[in-house]
């Protein structure tokens, strides 16, 4: 049989797995500073691209799409070539790949820092930036599959089939979320209004999660794994379980981030069911990590990249049992909007994703380097270190979430609610003091697992292009009879069809009703389109990122319904391209904050919280006091809003600012009544005219239609 000579390529290798290392910190320290921030505001020192709104998406995009990015893209491209017994498809996309995606990382930081967002948590990158990751993602999609197709390994290995499902899912869901209107060059409103916008978004959130951070990881699993341990895995009939029935569950699960809300209840219904049968073939994944080590536990004693293993197989299991419990209605009422949820995603991100991330670079960097790793003690002391961070970090996340919970929720015995919201806010800082030692720790071992690889790389030489080996693929005699699945695994394209196809039905079943069918969203006759003032206002809430401290969404809940006022209605947010709802309560929720105050608390509020509200730990907004109001966007954004449907008169864009002014005019002399001398042309009086707006239409509503008003449930 002949025999054909060819090298592997590992300077792309060598090039994401750099990005990873240098990302991964980057990421920590801007999580650990947003993390300093929620009990120490004044370290932001009065600047908007350093305040907690702006710092908050840098961080999870930083951590989502550079550092757990480049770590899949790593694995992808070291595993891929292994896999198939072939050099990538082609050099120049590898590289095109990589340049584009640190590009991408780049433009995201500046413009998030800047304020340029669309307001739609994990998808916060405006148009130009969507549309480069479109065309980076399918210059990756070419070049793995260019790659497949030229293999010399005629069936695909598992991990290749989770590469597939997520390069096509993926694309699918930023697609889809990421249909919107531009206005300016770094400006855009969402397609979807109010209840679909956050279907659409928590569609594709609780998938990015699942799709993203989840499924490629497994497939650097099932390759990492094994070759550390040096077994095969356990069970390849459990892997196709594994694949299958989580690809096409995982699509369903979306609406349970939105329980209560004003989403229909069938819909809300749906993803819990969904997610309660995602825990078996979570468990089946995690089951077939773990017993893969069977007979190879000395071997993890003595093996920092295993000891790293086991803990992130660990962590996904009991992430992936969390979820689905948290999606159960009964939990979910105690845990959303608080720090349980947070507690929840960092078990998954830096136990699940963080240590199979570590765990790949300490295989990786002594192979490609040809030598052995500089120090096991400093990566076993990097184990130890980073597991205690963990800790330190979830359990007082956990202890914080229950506390919100229970405040929020305590009555006194004659009915009236016990705590103001503040009071939950400043019982937890010393839980979340804890929480940033423990981001501490767990970002010195990151730093220290930098200086070992240094070292490592330092004491060996690099091999870019490894040769290799291997016979071409030989074709079979017509009567051998295969194992359907194997049949399957020869197929690539058949498989990403079907993977299409799976991940397609959920997200269609789900979207389409609540589309067409008119019920699903009734209109309240009282709602009406923001005023230009209120519309300016309300895209500079949204570019400081205020909704990732204040929801606007009140369940049907006692304590919610005697905090903020009546329980929010679906037809409420018609208008509102993107929705608002958050998804975490660090401040009150703000759904009827209209009319609660005068414009002067909001002025004295924003310029020092702690002047209003003692012992706040809001960030100052003092820029927004003397920065102008760019009222030349007005006519463009009175447009593309039209164009989505909102029922403003045919050529008010023309004499939109006109009545701007006039309402900006009125806010001015009110707060001249209360001794507050300000031009009428800056920003603080659009975000007063948005937040003396939000909640007042169904206020109407209910003084007009007593019948409106509805006995909450408790």
């Amino acid at each position: 049989m002949q025999v054909e000579k060819f090298y592997y390529d590992n300077k792309i290798v060598r090039a994401f797995g750099y990005a990873t290392v240098l990302f991964a910190i980057v990421g920590m320290l801007a999580g650990l500073y947003a993390a300093i921030q929620i009990y120490a505001p004044a370290i932001s020192m009065g600047y908007a691209p350093t305040t907690f709104g702006r710092v908050r998406p840098l961080h999870t995009n930083a951590i989502i799409f550079a550092f757990v990015g480049n770590c899949i893209f790593t694995g992808v491209y070291y595993s891929l070539q292994r896999l198939c017994k072939t050099r990538m498809f082609s050099d120049k996309l590898s590289w095109i790949h990589f340049w584009g995606w640190q590009s991408i990382i780049a433009a995201a930081a500046i413009t998030l820092l800047m304020g340029y967002t669309t307001g739609k948590e994990y998808a916060e990158l405006e148009w130009p930036i969507d549309i480069a990751i479109t065309l980076v993602w399918v210059v990756f999609g070419i070049n793995m599959f260019g790659t497949i197709i030229k293999r010399r390994e005629k069936h695909l290995y598992v991990a290749i089939w989770f590469y597939i499902a997520t390069w096509v899912t993926v694309a699918m869901l930023h697609i889809v979320n990421s249909v919107e209107i531009p206005v300016t060059f770094m400006k855009s409103y969402s397609w979807y209004a109010g209840v679909q916008d956050a279907l659409v978004q928590w569609w594709y959130g609780h998938n990015a999660v699942a799709f993203f951070l989840t499924t490629p990881v497994l497939g650097l699993m099932y390759y990492f794994l094994p070759k550390a341990a040096n077994r095969p895995v356990y069970s390849y009939r459990l892997s196709i379980i594994h694949f299958w029935a989580l690809i096409f569950l995982y699509i369903w699960a979306g609406p349970h981030h939105l329980l209560y809300t004003a989403l229909p209840d069938w819909a809300q219904s749906l993803g819990t069911v969904f997610s309660i049968m995602l825990i078996f073939p979570s468990w089946g994944g995690m089951l077939n990590g773990l017993f893969t080590l069977r007979g190879a536990w000395d071997k993890v004693r003595e093996e920092p990249v295993l000891k790293f293993m086991v803990v992130a197989v660990t962590c996904y299991g009991m992430s992936t049992l969390e979820g689905p419990l948290l999606s159960l209605k009964n939990i979910n009422a105690i845990s959303h909007f608080t720090d349980w949820t947070i507690a929840h995603v960092h078990i998954g991100g830096l136990g699940w994703n963080g240590f199979m991330a570590f765990a790949m670079l300490y295989y990786l960097v002594p192979k490609m380097w040809g030598t052995e790793l500089y120090s096991k003690k400093l990566a076993t002391n990097h184990f130890w270190i980073a597991t205690i961070g963990i800790v330190l970090y979830a359990l007082p996340m956990y202890w914080a979430g229950f506390t919100q919970s229970i405040m929020w929720k305590t009555f006194t015995p004659e009915g009236q609610l016990k705590f103001q919201f503040l009071e939950t806010v400043t019982n937890i800082i010393p839980m979340y003091i804890t929480r940033s030692i423990g981001g501490t720790l767990y970002l010195a071992g990151a730093i220290l697992m930098a200086y070992n690889l240094g070292k490592t790389i330092a004491k060996g030489k690099f091999i870019p292009n490894e040769e290799a080996e291997a016979p071409p693929i030989l074709k079979e005699a017509k009567h051998e009879k295969q194992y359907w699945h194997r049949v399957l695994e020869s197929r690539p394209l058949t498989m990403l069809v079907l993977s299409l196809v799976l991940v397609a039905i959920g997200g269609l079943i789900e979207l389409i009703p609540t589309f067409l069918v008119k019920s699903n969203i009734p209109t309240i006759a009282s709602v009406k389109p923001y005023t230009p003032l209120e519309l300016q206002g309300r895209d500079i809430y949204i570019r400081e990122g205020c909704y990732n401290c204040h929801s606007q969404m009140i369940r049907p809940f006692r304590d919610e319904v005697k905090r903020y006022g009546e329980y929010s209605k679906a037809g409420e947010f018609v208008y509102d391209h993107p929705f608002q709802w958050g998804s975490k309560r660090t401040g009150p929720d703000l759904a009827r904050e209209g009319g609660k105050y005068p414009d002067s608390w909001h002025y004295n509020h924003m310029y020092d919280p702690r002047s209003m509200s003692p012992g706040s730990i809001m960030p100052v907004y003092a820029w927004l006091l003397d920065n102008k109001l760019d009222i030349s966007s007005t006519p463009a954004k009175i447009r593309a809003m039209q164009t989505l449907g909102v029922p403003y008169p045919k050529g008010y864009d023309l004499v939109a600012n006109k009545d701007l002014m006039h309402q900006a005019d009125s806010i001015a002399n009110n707060l001249k009544k209360d001794k507050i001398e300000t031009p009428s042309d800056v920003e603080i009086i659009a975000l007063i005219a948005y937040l003396q707006r939000i909640g007042t239409d169904i206020k109407l509503a209910a003084k007009s239609d007593s019948s409106s008003n509805v006995t909450a449930i408790k």
